[in-house]
């Protein structure tokens, strides 16, 4: 029997490796690729692989789709690095469009970003939640922290899940907000 893709336990819970995460997304993107999944079941897959709290979780999600023989896999891997690269290249072009958000002036409390009135940063988009994200300097870096926003944050096009480092240029979303990061 195949575990529900939402089936939940009170086991203690095993933290998840970034690679572990990454492929089973490689897996799902290969089968929307293939038409081996909807739209929708590949957009929601990947919801569950970015929140999945165990390894079973992950398993579950890629139970149905077949592994490829050798010849395929060296296919899709030069088209996924073709991918990429327009990827980067759109990103690129993007950049010097994007409006500059400046880091502020680094303090002891964090910026906060989001619609409500009382935040550092006010975003007035209904993409953007009340209280969205975070900016704050710590050890010399400064750090994005997403708040549990229903649109989610971005860095570089990857979503944020827990805390990741930014820096100039890098090019943040709130929601369907987009910001390229700036000293100046």
């Amino acid at each position: 029997m195949t575990p529900s893709f939402e089936s939940r336990t009170s086991s203690a819970p095993v933290r998840l490796s970034d690679a572990e995460r990454d492929r089973v997304l490689d897996v799902l993107r290969e089968g929307a690729a293939e038409g081996k999944l909807s739209h929708d079941t590949f957009l929601r897959r990947m919801e569950l692989a970015l929140s999945a709290q165990r390894p079973d979780e992950l398993v579950a999600l890629t139970a149905d789709l077949e592994t490829r023989n050798r010849w395929s896999k060296a296919v899709f891997g030069a088209v996924s690095r073709v991918s990429e690269f327009s990827v980067s290249l759109r990103r690129a072009w993007q950049t010097e469009r994007l409006p500059k958000l400046l880091f502020p002036a680094p303090g002891p409390y964090p910026l906060r970003i989001g619609r409500d009135p009382h935040n550092g940063l006010r975003l007035s988009h209904e993409t953007v939640s009340r209280v969205h994200a975070e900016l704050v300097f710590h050890s010399g870096t400064w750090q994005l922290r997403d708040l549990g926003s229903t649109n989610g944050t971005c860095v570089n096009g990857r979503r944020v899940t827990g805390v990741v480092a930014v820096a100039d240029g890098d090019q943040v979303s709130f929601g369907r907000m987009a910001f390229r990061l700036a000293t100046s």
